[in-house]
């Protein structure tokens, strides 16, 4: 099945792509910009979503802010197509084709086995995608020389966003911290491992001994429900680290995130939770009291800079990775828990943040990009 395809030509609010960083860390990338004259009448970019679709509150939504906001500057049309389940994506990449579209974003690394097929069955046409090098055949290469890899070392945000809920947990007397993913996928347990290595980068700098739960770095092994919907098992999932006693959760996989709110919400415990890809207190501002930090990508930027260099005839396939140095990835504000913070964290994730940049600290995950 199809879904819906929606052609647009926007005109009027901007979407902010910029992301929320450490107070005196620096600014988020700034706009490539863009003259509509410059771009050619048949330009038509088009992005299709993964499973989680527009509403996710996290990537698919925010790539779709990332191209909104480059159509209403280039003053062009666009298709956006959702995808409602796997069985979609071939479909409807083979839609976009026939309608036209002369650049296609594929949100997720679940889309790139379709991606690829789709790409060297049309090398005319440019592609790009998230969160994947596009290399199904895992030989080191994107598979298809059309194809420009949009990914991002998340390890580093998650690094220091580990850090931080060790920081709360050890605080609280809790000492215990979870995680649990959606798909288990290399995006996905990237989150993990920065995670469960900045909790490790507090206990060494404290003489702490926070312990994570749902996640072995080591051992690769964790939680996952195996996909990235908010069903009952990702509550499931989140219930079972909450009867563990954490007192700070991680959930990675878009939606899943509110599979873990309501189980926080239906304990009687007091649970924070930590948000991935946006940020959650302010795209989900009903779980503003919930959310301590969220672990941002910056995808609508990445999305927003492929579109615009698509369009301008500058477009070329060397792999986009986000990291804390070009602000693809960030630590979003604490908002209302800052004034709650253990004394001197803030200063302190803002000096690992520096000694990262500076390769002073390495962030070790074996699933970074």
């Amino acid at each position: 099945m199809i879904s819906t395809t929606k052609r647009t030509a926007l005109g009027g609010l901007a979407i902010a792509g910029t992301a929320i960083l450490l107070a005196g860390c620096g600014q988020a990338p700034e706009d490539t910009g863009g003259a509509s004259g410059d771009v050619d009448s048949d330009f038509l970019p088009c992005l299709i979503s993964d499973e989680g679709g527009w509403n996710d509150r996290s990537f698919n939504q925010s790539a779709k802010e990332g191209l909104d906001r480059a159509l209403e500057e280039l003053g062009v049309e666009g298709i956006e197509m959702e995808s409602n389940n796997a069985n979609d994506y071939a479909p409807n990449l083979e839609t976009l084709v026939s309608e036209g579209c002369s650049f296609i974003i594929s949100v997720g690394f679940n889309l790139a086995a379709a991606t690829v097929e789709s790409a060297l069955a049309n090398p005319e046409i440019d592609y790009a995608i998230i969160d994947d090098y596009a290399d199904t055949d895992f030989d080191g290469e994107t598979d298809a020389p059309n194809i420009k890899p949009l990914v991002f070392n998340t390890a580093e945000a998650a690094y220091l966003g580990g850090y931080a809920a060790a920081a709360w947990s050890a605080e609280s007397g809790v000492n215990k911290v979870g995680t649990f993913g959606g798909g288990e996928i290399p995006s996905v347990k990237v989150f993990m491992d920065g995670f469960q290595l900045g909790v490790e980068k507090f206990n060494e700098d404290k003489d702490g001994s926070v312990e994570v739960f749902g996640w072995n770095t080591e051992t690769q092994q964790g939680s996952f429900t195996g996909g990235f919907a908010a069903n009952d098992v990702a509550r499931q999932q989140a219930q079972g680290l909450l009867d563990q006693g954490v007192d700070v959760l991680l959930p990675v996989g878009g939606p899943i995130y509110m599979s873990a709110a309501a189980a926080i919400r239906d304990s009687d415990d007091d649970v924070l939770l930590l948000g991935v890809d946006s940020d959650i207190a302010v795209k989900d501002p009903e779980l503003a009291d919930i959310v301590l930090v969220s672990i941002l990508k910056a995808i609508d930027q990445a999305v927003y800079d492929a579109t615009l260099s698509a369009a301008s005839g500058d477009f070329d396939v060397e792999p986009y990775v986000g990291t804390l140095a070009n602000e693809g990835v960030a630590l979003s504000s604490f908002h209302d828990f800052e004034d709650q913070l253990p004394e001197g964290t803030l200063d302190e994730l803002a000096a690992l943040q520096e000694a990262i940049i500076a390769g002073d600290v390495t962030v070790d995950s074996p699933n970074s990009p």
